[in-house]
């Protein structure tokens, strides 16, 4: 079984900086793209950002400039660097995964649980 688990949401000032984390977890053998999406309250979840496997990132046009995906092949992990933090940046944050190798087949549309992200002052 493979699980998706992020963190490092919380509460931070506009204008502030965080980073979050999502780490895979179960036996992977290789895994695709990752990505991270937001839903904020009353509102369709959106893509953030994507980087596959070979390091190559895409992000949403309201976040250039400011956030930074990365990941860690090695740990299974994916990351989110975000900085110059805004209200409208309010979401409850998820990691994905569109495909996922292990133990021989391949798991498809694998999310986490969500982590707040919450810009106030």
């Amino acid at each position: 079984q493979v699980q998706l688990v992020e963190s490092g949401g919380g509460l931070v000032q506009p204008g502030g900086s965080l980073r979050l984390s999502c780490a895979a977890s179960g036996s992977i053998f290789k895994i695709n793209t990752m990505g991270w999406y937001r839903q904020a309250p009353g509102k369709q979840r959106d893509l953030v950002a994507t980087i596959t496997n070979d390091g190559s990132a895409n992000y949403a046009d309201s976040v250039k400039g400011r956030f930074t995906i990365s990941r860690d092949n090695a740990k299974n992990t994916v990351y989110l660097q975000m900085n110059s933090l805004r209200p409208e940046d309010t979401a409850v944050y998820y990691c994905n995964a569109p495909s996922i190798l292990s133990m021989g087949r391949w798991i498809f549309d694998s999310w986490g649980q969500g982590t707040q992200v919450t810009v106030s002052s």
